[in-house]
């Protein structure tokens, strides 16, 4: 499946979500969890500055759809994020049974732009989503706007150094 341009305005909330995070001097992602019908159920930004490095908004967005949806609901979900799901993220995905990822920035991308930049490898191995949590539907990256999420990157990188 290919990105629609009716899913765009999720994909820019996400971006948007992510410079939210970044003017809170956190890393910049968001992330948007949109039920099956449409309607938007959840949206969350990047929450690590606080010293706990698992507050990523696709985990939170997880959690919460296991507390509030059933499973049917979560498997007809769809997270669209501003970067592509980490390994924790994704087996959080995975483990409650949300559906589909659409995604900004791949991993991949992420890890060249940091790379250029300098910054010192994540604890945690970068991975695509599919060899995680394979069974799950990912659509990314989304060529449009991936520029405006690297500035946030380079942006936040350069301004702790």
């Amino acid at each position: 499946m290919v990105v629609k341009d009716t899913e765009l305005p999720h994909l820019r909330r996400c971006v948007e979500l992510a410079a939210e995070a970044l003017e809170a001097g956190d890393e910049p992602f968001g992330s948007v969890l949109v039920g099956g019908d449409g309607t938007v159920l959840g949206e969350d930004h990047n929450r690590v500055a606080s010293g706990d490095r698992t507050r990523h908004p696709e985990f939170e967005l997880a959690r919460w759809s296991a507390a509030h949806l059933t499973p049917a609901e979560r498997a007809a979900a769809t997270v669209y994020t501003s970067g592509e799901h980490c390994p924790m993220c994704a087996a959080a995905h995975a483990w409650v049974g949300l559906g589909r990822i659409v995604y900004v920035s791949s991993s991949e991308q992420l890890g060249s732009w940091l790379a250029e930049l300098g910054v010192p490898a994540p604890p945690v191995r970068p991975l695509p989503v599919h060899e995680v949590a394979p069974a799950v539907v990912v659509d990314g990256p989304v060529p449009d706007l991936v520029d405006r999420v690297r500035e946030l990157h380079v942006r936040f990188h350069r301004g702790r150094g």
